[in-house]
C-alpha cells in the first residue's frame, strides 16, 4: 500500500521543464476518472446508439422516423449550444470556497446519470405523439445537465495547473482513461447482439448499459470533486456578463479554431451513421463490436505518444504544425479508406454480407483513420488552453469558463448538425426502417453510406487547414506570451494570493 500511496503522490512531471509543476498522479488519475464518466455519458447519448435507439425503437411506428428523429436533434442540439455560453458566463461568475468548478462537478453528474436512465426506459410500445413529446422534453433536460457537467470538467482543467506541459500530459491521462471507461457502454451495447437474451431485446440492452452508466458516473466524479485543486489566480471581483462576452471577439485564435471544429462536422458524420452503415451496407452486425473496439488504440496511442512528443520538443514544439499534420494525414487515409474499399462494398449482391477480406479492410482502416483524429484532438485541448492564456496576456482578466464553452458550443455543434445529416442524407435516400437483424437497402442508401463514411470526412480535414493558417499562437511569440504571463502572475502574487493556495480540496 505505501508503494501506491507514493506512486499517486509523486509528480507526472518529474524533470526540470523550465516552468512550475503541480499535479501529482493521484489528482491526474482523479480528473482523469470525471473525463472518464463524462466518456460513459457521451456514449449512450451523443453516438450511434442514441440514432438507432431514436429512429428503431421509439419512433419506429411514425411515418418517416428518420426525418422526425433528424429534427429534434437539430432543434435539441441548437438549443443545448446555446446552452454552453451561458454556464461559461455562470463558471466565471462563480465564487465559492470550494472554487469556481468544483461545486458544479460535484452535483451534475447525480442528474446527468438520472435523465439518461429516464430516457432509455421508452418504449415503441407507447403512442407516438408521447415518445415524440417524451424523446424533445428528455433531450433537452440531457442538454441541460450534461453542460453543467462539461463546462466545469473542461475549465477544471484549464486552471488545474499553470504549466502546458502539465496540462497536455494531463489530457493525454484523461484521454486514455476516457476512451476506456467511455467503451465500457459502447462495448456492452453491440456485444448484446452476441448474448441470447439481449440479442431479440435490444431496448433492454440499451436501459441496462444507461443504467450502469449512471451509477459508474456518481461513483467516478467522487474522486474528481475529492482530489482536485483549481490553483488559477482570478480576480476576487466577478466579471460582468458583458465582459465574459466582450473578452471572446479579442480572442483571433480561439475563432480559428472555432471555425476549424465547424469544417470538423463533416468528419463525425461516419460515427453518426456508424451503425447503419455495418448493419445495412456491410450486413453483418457482428462487425459492430470490432468496429468499435478498433478505435481504441487511436485514444491509447494519442494519450502516450503526444505528451511525449511536446515534452521531448520542448521549445520546438509547434501546436499549430501537429493540427495540420494530423488533418493531412487524416485525409489521406480515408481516400485511401474509399478506393479500397468501394468494391467490396459497392459492388457485392444485394442482402448479402461484405467478404471476410472488405470486413477486415474496413475494421483496419476504422482504426487507422481514428489516429490522427484523435492526436488532433489531445493537441487540441492544450490549443484550446493556450487562447485562455492569449486573453488573460491581452487583457489581464482570466475566464476559462466563456472561452471553453465556445469550444463545448462547436462540440455540440459537431454531434448535433453531424448527427442531423446523416439521419437527413439516410431519409432523403429512402432508408427502409428495421428494428432487429439487417435489411437490403436501395443503391442509393447505400452510396450515402459509403461517402459519408469515407470521402466526406476526408473533405472536412482538409478544409479545416484553413482558419489554421491564421492561428496566431505559435513558435516565438507564444514562448514570449507565457514568460509575460508568468512574470504578471508572479507580481500579482503577493495581492492575490499563491495559486496553489487559491483553492483547498475537500
Amino acid at each position: 500500500m505505501s508503494r501506491i500511496k507514493d506512486f499517486l503522490d509523486s509528480k507526472i512531471v518529474k524533470t526540470d521543464v523550465g516552468e512550475q509543476t503541480h499535479l501529482s498522479w493521484r489528482e491526474t488519475l482523479s480528473y482523469a476518472a470525471g473525463r472518464g464518466a463524462q466518456g460513459m455519458n457521451t456514449s449512450m447519448t451523443s453516438s450511434k446508439y442514441v440514432n438507432k435507439f431514436l429512429t428503431d425503437v421509439l419512433l419506429v411506428k411514425l411515418e418517416n422516423p428518420m426525418s422526425v428523429a433528424s429534427r429534434i436533434r437539430l432543434f435539441c442540439g441548437i438549443f443545448d449550444a446555446i446552452n454552453d455560453p451561458i454556464m461559461g458566463v455562470i463558471v466565471d461568475r462563480t465564487r465559492t470556497k470550494n472554487g469556481q468548478t468544483r461545486p458544479y462537478i460535484k452535483w451534475a453528474p447525480i442528474f446527468v446519470s438520472i435523465v439518461m436512465v429516464l430516457f432509455f426506459i421508452g418504449s415503441a410500445d407507447a403512442p407516438p405523439i408521447v415518445n415524440i413529446i417524451y424523446t424533445t422534453f428528455l433531450f433537452v433536460m440531457l442538454d441541460v445537465t450534461y453542460t453543467a457537467f462539461d463546462i466545469p470538467m473542461g475549465a477544471l482543467a484549464f486552471s488545474i495547473t499553470t504549466s502546458g506541459i502539465e496540462r497536455t500530459k494531463l489530457f493525454g491521462v484523461s484521454s486514455i482513461v476516457r476512451s476506456i471507461i467511455g467503451a465500457i457502454p459502447q462495448v456492452f451495447v453491440a456485444g448484446a447482439a452476441l448474448l441470447p437474451y439481449f440479442k431479440d431485446h435490444t431496448p433492454q440492452a440499451y436501459l441496462t448499459s444507461a443504467t450502469i452508466s449512471a451509477v459508474g458516473i456518481i461513483i467516478l466524479t467522487r474522486f474528481t470533486y475529492a482530489n482536485t485543486k483549481e490553483r488559477a489566480v482570478h480576480k476576487s471581483e466577478a466579471p460582468s456578463v458583458a465582459e465574459c462576452f466582450s473578452l471572446l471577439f479579442k480572442n483571433l485564435p480561439l475563432l480559428m479554431l472555432f471555425l476549424g471544429n465547424i469544417m470538423f462536422v463533416m468528419c463525425k458524420i461516419p460515427e453518426q451513421v456508424s451503425f447503419y452503415f455495418i448493419s445495412d451496407l456491410m450486413f453483418d452486425r457482428r462487425y459492430n463490436v470490432f468496429i468499435d473496439v478498433v478505435k481504441f488504440p487511436g485514444f491509447l496511442l494519442a494519450g502516450l505518444i503526444v505528451p511525449k512528443i511536446v515534452e521531448k520538443l520542448g521549445e520546438k514544439s509547434d501546436n499549430r504544425k501537429f493540427y495540420f499534420a494530423c488533418c493531412a494525414v487524416a485525409a489521406a487515409l480515408h481516400g485511401i479508406f474509399a478506393a479500397a474499399t468501394y468494391p467490396g462494398l459497392m459492388m457485392k449482391p444485394d442482402g448479402q454480407s461484405v467478404s471476410l477480406f472488405t470486413g477486415i479492410l474496413t475494421v483496419l482502416f476504422t482504426g487507422l483513420t481514428s489516429v490522427p483524429m484523435e492526436f488532433k484532438n489531445l493537441i487540441q485541448k492544450e490549443m484550446e488552453a493556450e487562447t485562455v492564456d492569449y486573453v488573460e496576456w491581452k487583457t489581464g482578466t482570466r475566464v476559462e469558463g466563456i472561452m471553453l464553452s465556445i469550444m463545448s458550443f462547436t462540440g455540440k455543434i459537431e454531434n448535433t448538425f453531424s448527427s442531423s445529416i446523416g439521419l437527413w442524407a439516410l431519409g432523403l435516400t429512402g432508408y427502409k426502417q428495421h428494428t432487429e437483424g439487417s435489411l437490403a437497402q436501395n443503391r442509393g442508401t447505400n452510396l450515402a453510406l459509403f461517402i459519408m463514411t469515407t470521402l466526406i470526412p476526408a473533405v472536412g480535414y482538409l478544409l479545416m487547414m484553413v482558419p489554421m493558417y491564421f492561428y496566431n499562437i505559435t513558435g516565438e511569440s507564444h514562448r514570449r506570451m507565457m514568460a509575460e504571463i508568468a512574470e504578471r502572475r508572479k507580481a500579482q502574487a503577493p495581492a492575490e494570493g499563491p495559486a496553489d493556495s487559491a483553492q483547498t480540496p475537500c
